[in-house]
């Protein structure tokens, strides 16, 4: 495989990198509160150029499973999984860059058409992550998703000058298949 396949839900479209997607992105100005949900620097941010633009949109199409997500026929974020085939799991990440569309469960969404993707697809065996401690909303998201908290990596990350600490978090494929049901009546209706 080449490329991530095409993942459509009612609402939500993970699909490769198209033209446009460089302007959706440079559109949505730098956004303190997402910058540090990511774990970076707020005190000295500078607005978007159109290289970081087309840098952000290469990095997608570079990597063999990464998502644009598309929502109202806009790119406002990105999907991942990065797999190890050895081991027979993946690293999963989500990001939505414009505020816009936070809090309308479209993270839900994604991370249910990924996880489907991920185990009925691809038959891995384990999805995990890592999530700033601090990022509620992210950790809210991925509960609703079955991901189980395993575990903390404390004051592991230096942020502004202070230490923050990350959560792991995983899903296993039974405990997806416990609730996939509800995940594919979920996934039809979004």
């Amino acid at each position: 495989m080449n490329e991530a396949p095409m993942i459509k839900g009612d609402k939500v479209l993970l699909r490769q990198p198209i033209e446009r997607d460089v302007i959706d992105y440079l559109k949505i100005e730098v956004n303190k509160e997402l910058e540090r949900m990511y774990g970076g620097d707020t005190r000295n941010l500078s607005p978007k150029t159109k290289e970081d633009a087309q840098e952000f949109v290469n990095a997608i199409k570079i990597n063999k499973l990464e998502w644009c997500v598309e929502f109202e026929g806009r790119f406002v974020g990105q999907a991942r999984l990065t797999v190890n085939k050895l081991d027979n799991r993946a690293r999963y990440a989500v990001g939505l860059f414009d505020p816009t569309v936070w809090n309308k469960g479209l993270g839900t969404k994604i991370t249910q058409l990924v996880l489907r993707y991920a185990f009925e697809e691809l038959q891995l065996h384990r999805v995990d992550l890592r999530v700033l401690q601090y990022n509620k909303r992210a950790i809210k998201c991925y509960e609703k998703c079955g991901f189980i908290q395993e575990g903390v990596e404390r004051e592991g990350a230096l942020i502004e000058g202070k230490y923050e600490t990350d959560v792991f978090m995983s899903i296993l494929d039974r405990e997806y298949q416990s609730i996939k049901d509800a995940f594919i009546e979920i996934c039809l209706l979004s």
